[in-house]
């Protein structure tokens, strides 16, 4: 038997899975961290702990639980949240906890700093993304004057998949989706590094070393074959953020398709047959040679889930929580009675980029219960989604199909929502695991055991989720009220 190791590191919870060249799960394990926020706007992780910690725990637990031998795994496959600012030594130790993607705000200076003097249609038109907080480039410099001693160390810069083929195999490698959130210092026509825009900040040497996805970047170890239980030898990918491993694990592979992720924050890849220019996009290489992405994302979705649990619902067993506020969100009218909610918990990645932007409920009055807040709650974030839906629209690539994916698809009045206010079909896979299946998919195919096209057969279509009739003329009025909240209270506080 062939076997294909699959595992993500995600904001809350890594995951991982085995899967036989017939795409069968063998083996699952997860394991979960916490986010850190040491002050408002700040998002980390501690690489060592939930990085590499989570990844040998999980493969040691699977090797263990399903008696599958180590030299019987072809390949592995890794993503992780993206894009990530890990400073690391020479050694590849952590200098720091890692700074993670858009949700953390702490470069807004360095960002306007580097929009200015570089030129905002320069930077769009060079690195195909205005600067944001997404952007790993400000966070480089924001740690060069915040953290100097720790930049006196720094050997390279790494992201959460790097870090991982690091201390597997010892080399520093990203693959060029990783790279194009770093910039200003990845150039999309070269499809290379370059302190052009950008001279004096930090050396190109630090940067990783350059594949695409499926590439081999390298083999374990003997000591990461202690660490794991891996066999020493075993090939390694270069892998991929999460979000993209999480496409092609439902199979988003030809221009038109697009990949709507619900997760700790709804993130969405369309593939296109040409580079999309919109500064309220972002852009990148896909996987794959020749390929291009339009990437969007919000700022708080499932954590303004875990968020609304942990202040509103207390009283709730752990267990049943969640379950128990979708019930009495489903038991609340479409359109929650009249709330209107601004999921802008953590200012708002796409399509606005502010990271000022604040959360807000709007029309409570004496009549509203918890279920009627969580169903505005959730339907927020899908007003948020059409948001970026219409946004794909006024740039030219609306999306031919929609694939849905992730834990948030198992709550029916989210994804319903979605659909309902979206206006908008979604697909759903028979797994829906997510990114870790897609490394494991991706591992096969970079080992030729596996074409793209077969994702259709590792992981058929099940059913899918439509608008139901009657709710379109109701949810264009609270759209229009949502798109009207935020230009009329921002910069209030």
């Amino acid at each position: 038997m062939r076997y294909y190791l699959g595992v993500d590191i995600g904001t809350y919870e890594s995951k991982g899975v085995i899967v036989t060249a017939a795409g069968e799960i063998v083996a699952q394990a997860s394991r979960a961290h916490r986010m850190q926020v040491p002050q408002p706007g700040w998002a980390e992780h501690d690489a060592d702990t939930d990085w590499w910690g989570d990844f040998a725990f999980i493969t040691r637990r699977m090797l263990t639980e399903s008696g599958i031998a180590p030299a019987a795994i072809r390949a592995v496959g890794t993503s992780g949240i993206g894009p990530c600012m890990l400073p690391v030594g020479v050694e590849g130790e952590a200098l720091m906890n890692a700074v993670l993607y858009g949700v953390d705000t702490r470069a807004a200076k360095e960002i306007a700093e580097l929009t200015e003097s570089i030129g905002e249609e320069t930077i769009l038109a060079r690195c195909g993304n205005a600067l944001t907080s997404q952007a790993v480039g400000p966070k480089i410099l924001w740690l060069k004057r915040n953290r100097p001693d720790v930049f006196a160390r720094t050997h390279k810069i790494l992201n959460s998949t790097s870090f991982l083929v690091h201390r597997l195999t010892g080399r520093y490698t990203i693959d060029h989706y990783s790279a194009g959130n770093f910039s200003p210092f990845y150039l999309m026509d070269e499809q290379g590094w370059s302190d052009a825009l950008a001279p004096g900040i930090i050396g190109m040497e630090a940067l990783p070393e350059l594949l695409w996805t499926t590439e081999i970047a390298g083999r374990v170890t003997g000591r990461a074959a202690a660490e794991t239980g891996l066999d020493e030898g075993t090939p390694v990918i270069a892998g991929t953020i999460d979000a993209a491993a999480e496409a092609v694990s439902v199979g988003v592979l030809e221009p038109g398709e697009l990949m709507l992720m619900y997760g700790s924050t709804v993130f969405i890849i369309l593939i296109t047959g040409a580079r999309v220019q919109d500064k309220r996009l972002w852009y990148a290489p896909w996987l794959f040679p020749g390929q291009h992405g339009a990437m969007a994302g919000l700022s708080t979705s499932g954590t303004l889930t875990h968020w609304f649990r942990a202040n509103f619902a207390r009283e709730l067993p752990a267990d049943s929580a969640m379950a128990t506020l979708a019930a009495e969100a489903e038991a609340s009218p479409p359109g929650a009675k009249g709330l209107v909610v601004l999921p802008y918990f953590s200012g708002e990645r796409t399509p606005l980029h502010d990271t000022e932007a604040k959360g807000m409920i709007f029309g409570l009055d004496l009549t509203h219960d918890r279920g009627d807040v969580y169903r505005a709650v959730l339907e927020g974030i899908a007003h948020g989604t059409r948001h970026v839906f219409d946004t794909y629209a006024a740039a030219g690539c609306t999306p031919a199909s929609v694939q849905a994916v992730g834990g948030g698809t198992r709550n029916r009045v989210w994804s319903q929502a979605t659909s309902d206010i979206g206006g908008f079909a979604q697909s759903l896979r028979e797994k829906t695991i997510g990114a870790s299946f897609g490394d494991a998919f991706l591992a096969a195919i970079a080992m030729g055991d596996a074409k793209p096209a077969d994702i259709a057969l590792w992981n058929p279509v099940v059913s899918e989720i439509r608008p139901r009739p009657g709710l379109k003329e109701m949810y264009d009025r609270r759209h229009a009220v949502f798109r009207g909240l935020y230009p009329a209270t921002r910069g209030f506080l």
